[in-house]
């Protein structure tokens, strides 16, 4: 699993003075950044194959509270990858510093080419990266369906 730590700031707060919401999400943000770095997917490389990472959704299950000055470690296990390396998907666990599980998250993204705008397969000097993603005990090979195995679609207002 790879980690990250973080120190609970007064900025991550929300109004009930425990870790926020939004700071769950930058912390996982952060910490994907920090693996894909590790794994050959710097800013600097996918900028030059005009690649950007994008999250489907982010399912996150709250179990404990989290306060200013506590330390955290936010995990992250590969749970899936597309055969193309289209798709990803993740696992993130926050733990305290006892390494108790505070928070769980299932996150599913996609890499979109800031030239069309629209999903990309990743090619092969990539591909040979993704590849060596350490893969959780449950990974699995994800498809186009995956991504709507929870069959939301968009509702327009009538206007």
């Amino acid at each position: 699993m790879f980690t990250k730590r973080f120190e609970i700031r007064w900025n991550d707060l929300d109004a009930n003075m425990h870790l926020a919401n939004s700071s769950y999400v930058n912390f996982m943000s952060h910490t994907r950044m920090a693996f894909f770095e590790e794994y050959g997917f710097s800013l600097h490389e996918i900028a030059k194959h005009d690649l950007a990472p994008i999250v489907f959704y982010e399912h996150i299950y709250y179990f404990k509270e989290a306060h200013i000055g506590d330390l955290i470690t936010v995990g992250l296990e590969v749970t899936g990858l597309s055969e193309d390396g289209m798709f990803f998907s993740f696992d993130h666990n926050f733990y305290d510093g006892k390494g108790k599980n505070i928070a769980h998250c299932e996150m599913l993204g996609a890499w979109m080419s800031f030239k069309t705008r629209k999903l990309t397969h990743l090619n092969d000097e990539l591909m040979a990266c993704a590849n060596q993603f350490p893969k959780s005990k449950d990974f699995k090979t994800l498809t186009k369906a995956d991504t709507r195995k929870y069959q939301k679609h968009p509702v327009d207002l009538s206007l």
